[in-house]
């Protein structure tokens, strides 16, 4: 009788994940929503001079080939097209003197803009 060894289970990469921060502010925008929302759309749409800019929306409803992450008791969508430029991308969300907003930490940029409003890969 052979004896088999059970693996462990692998843990489940996430292609994005969320700060305490950033999870806090998306359940805090959420709930001052006028239309129920099952969490946060990330896309990505050409602008400014670098040729990329993340999009954020709130999403009433998962679309059919959207990824679903779900990360700290939030959703995050992720559209199709930004599936490839945003893998491994971390969102957190800063507040500071002089502006507040979410902040993504993508290894799979390669440089922005003087701005910071675009990036490209």
């Amino acid at each position: 009788m052979a004896v088999t060894e059970t693996a462990a289970p692998r843990p489940v990469f996430k292609p994005v994940t969320l700060t305490e921060a950033a999870a806090a502010r998306v359940r805090e925008l959420m709930a001052k929503s006028d239309k129920p929302v099952i969490g946060l759309r990330i896309g990505i749409k050409t602008k400014g001079c670098s040729g990329l800019a993340y999009d954020i929306q709130y999403a009433e409803e998962k679309g059919k080939f959207d990824e679903a992450v779900e990360d700290k008791g939030v959703t995050v969508l992720i559209e199709p097209k930004a599936q490839m430029f945003i893998f491994g991308t971390e969102i957190d969300w800063v507040e500071d003197k002089l502006q507040s907003g979410f902040v993504f930490r993508n290894p799979n940029e390669k440089g922005r803009c003087g701005c910071g409003e675009s990036f490209h890969v």
